[in-house]
This record gives C-alpha cells, sequence and structure tokens, in this order.
C-alpha cells in the first residue's frame, strides 16, 4: 500500500484555490448544500406532466414513516379499479391488515430459514444474511400477492393505521429483538438433537408471541365486518358480514396468478429472455415463488404502454433516490448536473451500478400515464405513496431516459406476452443468491 505524501496533497490544495471557477462553486455549495447547488431547472422545463395517456386514480395515499411502499403500490392499483368500478371518492383498502399478516408471516419464514440453514455456521454468508435483517417493512410484489392469496383484503374502515404502522421502528427495532433471540434457541434445539415435532412445537409458542406483539401493536386483523360507503352519486350502500376473502372476491376480483413480474437486469450473469427466482427470498411459507422474466429495455416498455393503453394502472419498482427531485416529483437524468458541478464523471452503466452495488430497486409505486409520440415514450406518470405534499400533488413525472436507467420491474398482465414469451415464463427459473440485487425488497 502507498502512503499520501504531504506534498501530494499541497498540489491538490494549491490547484483547487487557483480555480477561481472552482472556489465559486464552493461557496454555493457551502450555503446551499450539493443537490440544490445542481438542481437543473431544464428538467422540469422538459418534464411537464401532461401526458396522452392518464388514468384516472383519485388523491394519493401516504405511507409516511414506513417502509410499506409496495404494498401501497399493490393495494392502489386495486383501488383505481374500485373507484372506476364503485364510483368511489377518496377510498382506501387497510394497508395496515395487510401489514399485520406480511410481518406474522414474515416471522415464520424466518423462522423456517433458521431452521434449514442449523448446519451451517453463525459466520455462514447464508446465517449472517438472515440474521442482519431478519425481517423488514419491503417487499416483492410475488410476496405482497402470496398475503393477498391468503388473507383477503379489507377496506381501510374495517382496520385503520395505527401509530406503529404509520411509524414503524419500534416495531421493527423489537421484532428483529425477538427473532434473533428465537433464531438462538431454535439453532440451540436443533444441535441438542431435539426432534423435529419439539421443534415445531416450539416454534408454535413463538409465533403466539409474535401475533401477540403485532396485535398489540397494530390491532386484531377483522375475520368479518361491513361495508359502507356512499357513491359519486350520493347513494348509499351497505354489505353486511364480509369477510377478508370474500370482499376481495366481490369487490376487487383480480385473478393475481394471471400476473408475472418483468425485469431488466441487464448484467452479463442475467441473460434476456429467461426467468429468474431468488433463493430465501418471501414471506409466505408455502405461498407464491417470486419469481421474473428479464427483457430488454424495448420490450419492458412497450409491455407497459400496452397495458396503460387498455386502462389499467402499474406496480413497478426503481431506484428512486437517483437523479430525482422530492420537491417538484421530477425523476430526470438531467436533474442535477453533478458532473458539471464537481468537474468529475459519475457516470456507469447501468449494468455496472448493480453489479458494483451502486443502485438496485429501492421503492414502488404505480405507473398511471405515459406520453407516447410518433408511436414512442417520451415521460411517464408516476403515483407515489407519499401524501400530497410531495411532488405534483403526490405524483411525479419519470422521463424515458430516467425509466432506461433506473426503473427495474413491471407487473404486467400475461396475456401482453408475446407467445413466445409465455412459453419462457412456464420454464424452471435460474436461483439467484439471496444478496443479488435482484433480490432487493422495495
Amino acid at each position: 500500500m502507498s502512503v499520501i505524501e504531504s506534498k501530494v496533497t499541497k498540489k491538490f490544495h494549491d490547484a483547487f484555490l487557483n480555480n477561481k471557477k472552482q472556489t465559486v462553486i464552493q461557496r454555493s455549495v457551502i450555503k446551499n448544500g450539493i443537490s440544490a447547488s445542481a438542481e437543473n431547472q431544464e428538467a422540469q422545463i422538459n418534464n411537464v406532466p401532461v401526458f396522452s395517456i392518464d388514468l384516472a386514480t383519485g388523491k394519493v395515499s401516504n405511507q409516511k414513516q414506513s417502509g410499506r411502499c409496495w404494498m401501497f403500490a399493490a393495494l392502489n392499483t386495486f383501488r383505481h379499479k374500485m373507484i372506476d368500478s364503485f364510483q368511489l371518492k377518496d377510498f382506501e383498502l387497510s394497508q395496515n391488515y395487510t401489514f399485520f399478516w406480511d410481518k406474522y408471516e414474515k416471522s415464520n419464514y424466518f423462522y423456517e430459514n433458521i431452521i434449514a440453514t442449523a448446519n451451517q455456521s453463525l459466520d455462514s454468508r447464508k446465517v449472517a444474511f438472515l440474521l442482519a435483517t431478519p425481517q423488514q417493512d419491503g417487499g416483492q410484489w410475488d410476496m405482497i400477492v402470496s398475503i393477498f392469496q391468503k388473507y383477503g383484503v379489507v377496506p381501510k374502515t374495517a382496520m385503520p393505521e395505527s401509530s406503529n404502522s404509520s411509524n414503524s421502528r419500534d416495531l421493527n427495532t423489537y421484532l428483529n429483538k425477538k427473532l434473533r433471540k428465537d433464531a438462538s434457541i431454535l439453532r440451540e434445539l436443533i444441535a441438542s438433537g431435539k426432534t423435529m415435532m419439539e421443534i415445531q412445537a416450539v416454534k408454535e409458542k413463538m409465533l403466539e408471541e409474535i401475533y401477540r406483539f403485532l396485535a398489540t401493536s397494530l390491532g386484531t386483523p377483522p375475520t368479518t365486518f361491513d361495508f359502507e360507503y356512499r357513491d359519486e352519486q350520493k347513494n348509499y350502500h351497505l354489505d353486511q358480514g364480509l369477510t377478508p376473502q370474500s370482499f376481495y372476491d366481490k369487490y376487487v376480483g383480480v385473478d393475481l396468478n394471471e400476473y408475472i413480474s418483468v425485469i431488466n437486469a441487464p448484467t452479463a450473469d442475467k441473460p434476456y429472455n429467461k426467468t429468474y427466482t431468488v433463493e430465501m427470498l418471501g414471506n409466505v411459507v408455502g405461498g407464491k415463488e417470486v419469481k421474473y422474466l428479464n427483457v430488454d429495455m424495448d420490450q419492458f416498455k412497450k409491455l407497459a404502454v400496452a397495458q396503460l393503453e387498455q386502462g389499467e394502472s402499474i406496480w413497478f419498482g426503481c431506484d428512486v433516490g437517483q437523479s430525482s427531485t422530492r420537491t417538484t416529483g421530477i425523476m430526470s437524468l438531467d436533474a442535477y448536473e453533478m458532473n458539471d458541478l464537481f468537474d468529475i464523471d459519475f457516470t456507469t452503466t447501468k449494468a455496472e451500478r448493480l453489479d458494483y452495488g451502486e443502485s438496485l430497486m429501492t421503492h414502488a409505486m404505480v405507473l398511471t400515464g405515459v406520453d407516447v409520440v410518433e408511436g414512442k415514450s417520451t415521460k411517464w406518470k408516476v403515483e407515489n405513496s407519499w401524501g400530497e405534499k410531495v411532488g405534483n400533488q403526490g405524483f411525479f413525472v419519470m422521463s424515458d431516459a430516467w425509466m432506461d436507467e433506473y426503473t427495474y420491474q413491471i407487473v404486467i398482465r400475461k396475456e401482453l406476452l408475446s407467445q413466445e414469451m409465455q412459453k419462457v415464463w412456464e420454464e424452471t427459473p435460474t436461483v439467484l443468491a439471496p444478496w443479488d440485487p435482484m433480490g432487493a425488497l422495495a
């Protein structure tokens, strides 16, 4: 290893001070901060929120201080359908209800993975991976499908938000404390030669404590409820004695088996037109397998446009923190001119960012519109779940070039795929390592 010599640092110091342009920029950055100094107004001018296809969605929702974007986005796609079908106004499905069952199932999923890896040492990469974050708020499309298919959905009136669903930090802290403690107990039981029946009996007591912890923190999930509302014409409706499953069947009615996750991951280890899954990624034991179809970006965008043209919004996952403005709601590669500000080239390819840990899917939202000019998409309308004070009343504009670079996943109806792609979808997926970037949770 070579040390930094003082004469080299002095050379850098003198060169900086002798660059008057750089010292002017320095004063701006020190005073205003990096992002504010680099923000480019041209990005806002070039991404006016007007779209040739613009679906009606109602007001945006607000996940507040929680990482539930993936379930908000999924529930919002259902909400759009219900608002249209039943003429509802300002309606939401219960995110707290879905949150409860996801936490409950993730706990069991963690226990089962701990049992399955009990023969490995604590410093093995898989065990260390499990213990680093036993569970978290984030998730994947197929994981939310598993919750919906097992537990149904309920309107927000049947299980409203709680303090701990709106701000989940304490809940996650103490739930992970318990899960790590339980992991040590389960591993010790297996090491001592206990039978699987004895281990499962202990695990059942652990799950009872998990249920009690979640019910105390989030409320008790309803088993039956009444759905009472007035439609846009002020007509009164009352539907009594519903269950979460019967409510889903009657009011949502979406066959989730007809939807698949399409990704764009242009890395050498993931050839296009192949399917992939991720080891140890899931929430419901025995639930839907997380599965992706990897396609090139042109095909990716054509599928998204096709679904929007048919009047259906799209769950999608992206790296929202990259080159996007929270205040104006612009997602554009020129939102900030960092290269100009620092006279440093920060540019990397999408594949390089995935391979070297610079980017992965961090957030899920909903595509609700697109501007198509001369047969090609130019910008996209995005419904976020950060409330109406962010972006344009909660909506963002995403440039087509930004989608190319930082969007990783869309959920599309299978029938929109070509016959060839539908055949590919039926193939057995390649299994990726648990820490692969495509295993990221939104």
